[in-house]
């Protein structure tokens, strides 16, 4: 059985702020690498400069590390069937991009988005 540490892991944005807010549920992936895409990293940024106005929410952006996955043509295209295919779900298109680099990488998407919580390939945490 792998710790939870040898775990690699995708970041889509809600685990991006819950670790950035330190939510003790997330406390186990704090010190992990934090591997995402560039959407997921706009929409934290985003996150950072409503919550804390632009110079802040840059310097504060600036404080993390991350490992960036390529979004592909053929990234694209599955990630466009697979939002197609949970038309009746609230999903982000960053985060069925995600998804879908999560799964071709063989990485967990780790999230806390509840509309995420059944499907395959995903560790749910709130």
């Amino acid at each position: 059985m792998s710790s939870l540490k040898t775990k690699m892991y995708f970041f889509d944005t809600y685990a991006l702020v819950e670790i950035y807010i330190a939510n003790p549920s997330y406390k186990s992936y704090f010190n992990l690498q934090i591997t995402t895409s560039v959407l997921n990293l706009g929409e934290f940024y985003i996150y950072l400069v409503r919550a804390y106005g632009n110079e802040d929410g840059k310097r504060r952006f600036d404080l993390f590390s991350f490992n960036l996955v390529d979004i592909t043509k053929d990234t694209m295209m599955e990630a466009t069937e697979f939002k197609l295919l949970h038309a009746k779900k609230k999903l982000s298109w960053a985060d069925c991009i995600g998804y879908i680099l999560a799964r071709q990488t063989k990485l967990k998407f780790l999230t806390g988005d509840s509309e995420f919580k059944n499907l395959e390939n995903v560790e749910f945490v709130q």
